[in-house]
């Protein structure tokens, strides 16, 4: 049986990169010349053996995600790099870093503008995610 439930260290090690990488990825996009962009690390979940985290990203205004996220994947080792200067007092070994846009904000919006009216899937079938029959 598999331990679903994230441990009490797996948790510890994911706040302290979260905590962390917010920093890093919004100094990173400042200096490059984003102004104007928010970036904001939603989760981090660091898996049992402690060797990966998947940190995951919302970015403002969403239209930057993927220009943004590419970005940030391209330059993995030197946040990784920078992560472990900052935190080599917490962590003994940095975990690799796996980068996912989170649009579960995008998804609650979603939800709320169908439930104010203004986007209603009765009247416009269209803009419901087409689902496929299992």
């Amino acid at each position: 049986m598999s331990n679903v439930e994230e441990s009490q260290r797996q948790k510890k090690i994911g706040s302290v990169l979260q905590r962390d990488l917010v920093e890093v990825l919004q100094g990173a996009a400042t200096q490059g010349g984003m102004q104007g962009v928010i970036i904001s690390v939603s989760k981090v979940k660091v898996t049992v053996d402690l060797s990966v985290a998947k940190v995951y990203l919302s970015i403002f205004p969403n239209a930057k995600g993927k220009e943004l996220l590419e970005g940030i994947k391209s330059n993995t080792p030197l946040i990784r790099h920078e992560l472990a200067q900052r935190t080599k007092n917490q962590l003994r070994r940095m975990p690799n870093l796996e980068f996912f846009i989170d649009d579960s904000l995008e998804y609650i919006e979603k939800i709320d503008r169908s439930l104010k009216g203004e986007d209603n899937p009765i009247k416009d079938p269209s803009i419901l995610d087409k689902r496929k029959k299992s």
